[in-house]
């Protein structure tokens, strides 16, 4: 069991950063590849970002590709998402989420994650 807590949202102007987190219970975190979605309304929820057990591998949505960076600290049981030059567009609640099995990569469908934090709010206005 993994549950995961995210944290960093907020109203930003377009143009900005934030960067989110999301921290993980239990010992295992580092057997697990993470990954980011964010879920817009009216729209279903969609992939962001996804990260191995270990950090070396990383894989971008195109939408966000060159403007956010995934990363993790698995002695602080936690990932991370760095979003720059932000649009209006990712105006969104942004999901942290782990497969339920450890040790394997999971793609970029929502179905293929079964652990999931209760989002946080990123808000891109002037």
């Amino acid at each position: 069991q993994v549950q995961l807590v995210e944290s960093g949202g907020g109203l930003v102007q377009p143009g900005g950063s934030l960067r989110l987190s999301c921290g993980a219970s239990g010992r295992t975190f580092a057997s697990y590849a993470m990954g980011w979605f964010r879920q817009a309304p009216g729209k279903e929820r969609e992939f962001v970002a996804r990260i191995s057990r270990r950090g070396g591998y990383t894989y971008y949505a195109d939408s966000v590709k060159g403007r956010c960076t995934i990363s993790r600290d698995n002695a602080k049981n936690t990932v991370y998402l760095q979003m720059n030059s932000l649009k209006p567009e990712d105006m969104a609640v942004y999901y942290c989420a782990a497969p339920l099995q450890r040790n394997v990569v999971p793609g970029t469908g929502p179905y293929e994650y079964s652990y999931w934090g209760q989002g946080t709010q990123v808000t891109v206005s002037s």
